[in-house]
């Protein structure tokens, strides 16, 4: 279904989140902003707030600002399949967010991606480096065809992954983007899928 001839409001009652953190790409984020909204969806940034009430973060290229006010920690099993999607994006976002005070204990993050793992009628949508959140959880990658930054091909084939040679990848409930450049073929993506009911969480 193209872009193009997506019905006005196609996402409208839907929710999607994008974890975010510092050193995110700026032209990604923002496009999530306002791209998911434009088709009627709400779209929470949810963070690790380390007990704060907001975290303002800087972008990677400008230095710009983005104040999450929402935490990952905490979400119940109702609350994660009220999203259709979950989106791990570009930048520094997944390796900052998958920090761990325990070696022996999945950092939040983390442990919510691998709960949304568990939930089928929830979108994983991992972009570029995004793949470094999922390295801890090796066994949900396994088998499923991605695509991932260059940098990263090793990576993923040493989670057992196997490697696709496409902008774009989707396998069932997971879709995955090359570069944070492609943020808007991988956005379009996403919503196709979730415009044509894949993924469109609980009522």
């Amino acid at each position: 279904m193209p872009d193009a001839v997506l019905r006005e409001g196609a996402l409208s009652g839907t929710r999607i989140a994008v974890l975010v953190e510092s050193d995110f790409y700026e032209p990604e984020i923002s496009y999530y902003q306002r791209r998911f909204a434009e088709e009627g969806a709400e779209v929470d940034f949810l963070t690790r707030l380390w007990g704060n009430d907001s975290i303002t973060f800087t972008g990677h290229e400008y230095r710009a600002p983005f104040t999450a006010d929402k935490s990952l920690e905490g979400l119940s099993d109702e609350e994660l399949r009220r999203y259709a999607a979950i989106i791990v994006p570009s930048g520094m976002v997944a390796d900052r967010l998958r920090y761990t005070e325990d070696v022996d204990v999945l950092a939040p993050a983390t442990e919510l991606l691998r709960r949304a793992f568990e939930e089928p009628t929830v979108l994983k949508g991992i972009i570029c480096h995004g793949m470094w959140l999922a390295a801890s959880i090796p066994e949900k990658i396994r088998g499923r065809k991605v695509v991932c930054h260059n940098n990263l091909i090793g990576d993923v084939r040493n989670m057992g992954a196997e490697y696709v040679n496409e902008d774009v990848v989707v396998d069932g409930d997971l879709v995955t983007g090359r570069t944070g450049a492609h943020h808007h073929l991988f956005a379009r993506r996403l919503i196709e899928l979730m415009a044509a009911g894949r993924g469109r969480g609980a009522a």
